[in-house]
């Protein structure tokens, strides 16, 4: 029997292990996964599905007697199949187990009666490090369940964020994993299969409980813990923190009463400043080579550089990475935000239009011209690394990307360490070889025999693409794992006719860079 989560905060209900034994079981009897639901409902309906349309699934699903056509109805559409229908579907734990659980209600004790579900509960497929994944997530009823918008204590299923931050987390052993923010608990979830202990943290105690009930049907064991950021591990030290804290940039103060202040992804702050002290404060829950890992945005302010100034919250004497993968204007951002909690001008016009004002009113307090999204890696090295040796970088990439990107982000951070501290000629020293899935692009213009621009590009991971000048490609090209970097070099310069001494200064920090990426690998 699998051991059940434990738990630190009193507000967390009861779970039933025999029950929960019995819903697992009927689940894993069912085709209730993520292809089943859509082998059942058909490819068209699924997609209308994705797109929060859910009249063809419905329709579907209603004309399936299959067992995950019941399930989907129940606790994904928001339809109310009878007690027949369901006590079928799920023949172990039964109507009155899932009532016994908090899952149903019932309109009555009739095989006719119907059954509405009091949660979301869906399939979840993901592969990582140790192979696939199928697990069932609880939540709260969704949008479309609900037909109408979102209350402001709702706590969140399975979204695209956190599917993100799940394949952008390094997944090597760890020997204890911090969730911070555990919502669902589907990050802690993700930890479980790395880690020999997971703490999972949530202000949240109704989040707690459906994390709690999450773990118990995954036959996994969690530390959870009630509280707001880092407060309830104060003094202790994990290997790995992951986080997909509540950063969205609210309104605040008078005219902001139409912005739900929605618990999972409001976290009480101005601005962007969840996000900025989250970055502050989390080394000091970081043990020696732990990794930290959080999705945020960002405001760029007029005047300011937005590079600097996400830069500055990076702990000194700590490593840090932060990467934008999207911008969007004021008014996006407030649109966003809008649609994500269910209000939209049809449901309720004048609110929609009361908060819309109220968001642009906050961002134009701060004179915000955009906001940033993407990720954040903070690092604590190990220990013996001066502070002075800290690796900071700020970027923006905005291409296309090939998840997961964990074991990417971990190559980087082996980079690091591998060449910290490294002089030029220590850089220059080594043999290098061409990463397998580099290539180079040449653009000439017309009738010009030499190239105008050279480009490196990177085939996976996060696709980099680095332009090269002749000395660069040329050294990039020459490096077979065969020649030292100082002997390229000094190959180099005598066939260009330029100095050696100059070719090394200038190539040494190009060549760390491609190494830090990944273009470039040593040969030992």
């Amino acid at each position: 029997m699998p051991r059940l989560v434990s738990v630190t905060a009193a507000s967390l209900p009861e779970l039933n292990p025999a029950l929960i034994d019995a819903l697992r079981a009927d689940l894993a009897a069912t085709n209730y996964t993520v292809q089943g639901v859509r082998e059942v409902v058909g490819d068209v309906a699924a997609d209308a599905l994705d797109r929060e349309q859910w009249v063809p699934a419905v329709a579907a699903a209603r004309g399936s007697g299959e067992a995950a056509a019941t399930l989907l109805r129940l606790f994904q559409l928001g339809d109310e199949p009878t007690r027949a229908q369901v006590a079928a579907a799920l023949p172990n734990v039964g109507v009155d187990g899932l009532a016994a659980l908090g899952l149903v209600t019932t309109a009555g004790a009739g095989a006719g009666d119907a059954v509405r579900a009091t949660c979301d509960l869906s399939p979840y497929s993901a592969q990582d490090e140790q192979g696939d994944v199928d697990w069932w997530i609880a939540s709260d009823p969704s949008e479309i369940a609900r037909r109408g918008a979102l209350p402001t204590d709702y706590v969140l299923g399975v979204g695209g964020a956190s599917r993100t931050l799940a394949q952008l987390t390094v997944r090597d052993q760890r020997g204890s994993v911090l969730d911070v923010g555990t919502g669902c608990g589907i990050q802690a979830l993700h930890a479980s299969r790395h880690a020999a202990r997971v703490v999972a943290t949530d202000i949240d105690g109704r989040a707690l409980g459906y994390a709690g009930l999450n773990a118990a049907l995954a036959g996994v064991s969690l530390d959870l813990r009630e509280g707001s950021m880092f407060e309830p591990v104060a003094g202790e030290l994990f290997d790995l923190v992951v986080s997909n804290p509540p950063f969205v940039i609210t309104p605040r103060g008078a005219g902001s009463g139409a912005v739900g202040e929605f618990t999972y992804r409001d976290g009480g702050a101005s601005g962007d400043d969840v996000v900025s002290g989250f970055v502050r404060s989390v080394g000091d829950v970081l043990a020696p080579g732990g990794v930290a890992q959080l999705l945020g945005n960002w405001e760029h302010r007029r005047g300011e550089d937005w590079e600097e100034r996400v830069a500055s919250w990076l702990p000194e004497g700590l490593d840090g990475w932060v990467v934008q993968r999207e911008l969007l204007d004021p008014a996006q951002y407030a649109e966003l935000w809008l649609r994500d909690g269910g209000l939209t001008p049809d449901r309720d016009r004048a609110r929609y239009e009361e908060a819309y004002l109220a968001w642009l009113a906050d961002l134009a307090s701060r004179d915000v011209e955009a906001i940033g999204f993407g990720f954040v890696t903070v690092r604590r090295p190990l220990a013996g690394v001066g502070p002075e040796l800290a690796w900071h970088r700020v970027e923006e990439i905005t291409g296309t990307v090939q998840q997961p990107l964990g074991a990417v982000i971990s190559s980087v951070l082996d980079a690091v360490d591998d060449l910290r501290g490294l002089s030029a000629s220590e850089v220059l020293g080594r043999r290098w070889q061409v990463a397998g899935d580099v290539t180079e692009e040449r653009f000439h213009e017309p009738g010009q025999p030499q190239p105008s621009v050279m480009v490196l590009r990177a085939g996976g991971g996060l696709g980099r693409t680095v332009q090269a000048d002749t000395g660069l490609a040329a050294f990039v090209g020459a490096s077979d794992g065969e020649l030292t970097g100082l002997q390229i070099v000094g190959a180099l310069a005598s066939l260009l006719e330029v100095d050696a001494e100059a070719l090394a200064a200038e190539l040494a920090p190009q060549v760390r860079g491609l190494a830090t990426d990944g273009l470039l690998l040593p040969v030992v």
